[in-house]
């Protein structure tokens, strides 16, 4: 075989691999087979702002995150820009951020987002499925069940409040034991006030 034609099916055989090796790794467990229609409408105007992230399914794009939060602001167009940021392996580790965009999904009361971390041709479900009536906290998956976010607007909220997301998370038919605890560092003072 000719060395150019022995390189070009390594090649080949090596893309193959590396795709069957990738979806093994993106593959996660359903946490929920059945995960239910968002239960309140959103009003996004009370929704934007800042989220930290309370406890996840863990998945292959935060592999690693602590202290994670996520920014919500709306541009124009009626989409909403999301920055998601985590610390690497610490709450004191590099910083490490991703921007994306999320669209309004028609008929949902505004609870149902797409989003797109990488371009438009590359959209997923964002579902909020519950939250609080002051906006203080949010319980957030997909369709899929392979996701979850149990959001709070505060990093480190007492232990009443974590045990009653982790129990609502339940009652909405997520098994808790998947859940990864995020480490938050506490506000700063200055943080705190706003």
């Amino acid at each position: 075989m000719p060395r150019f034609a022995f390189a070009i099916l390594a090649l080949c055989v090596l893309a193959l691999s590396s795709v069957s090796l990738g979806s093994q790794a993106m593959a996660a467990p359903v946490g929920n087979p059945n995960v239910p229609a968002p239960s309140k409408p959103v009003d996004v105007d009370r929704y934007v702002g800042r989220y930290y992230e309370l406890a996840r399914y863990e998945n292959i794009f935060q592999r690693g995150c602590e202290a994670v939060s996520a920014d919500y602001s709306k541009i124009p167009g009626g989409m909403i820009r999301i920055v998601n940021i985590c610390r690497d392996r610490s709450v004191d580790g590099p910083a490490r951020s991703v921007n994306g965009r999320a669209k309004l999904v028609e008929g949902s009361r505004n609870a149902k987002f797409k989003v797109s971390f990488l371009g438009p041709a590359f959209l997923g479900d964002y579902w909020v499925l519950d939250r609080a009536e002051d906006y203080s906290w949010a319980i957030v998956s997909d369709r899929s069940g392979k996701f979850l976010w149990l959001l709070h607007r505060q990093p480190t909220p007492g232990p009443a409040e974590i045990t009653f997301l982790v129990n609502r998370a339940k009652t909405l038919g997520f098994n808790t034991a998947l859940l990864r605890f995020t480490k938050q560092a506490p506000l700063a003072k200055s943080e705190a006030a706003r």
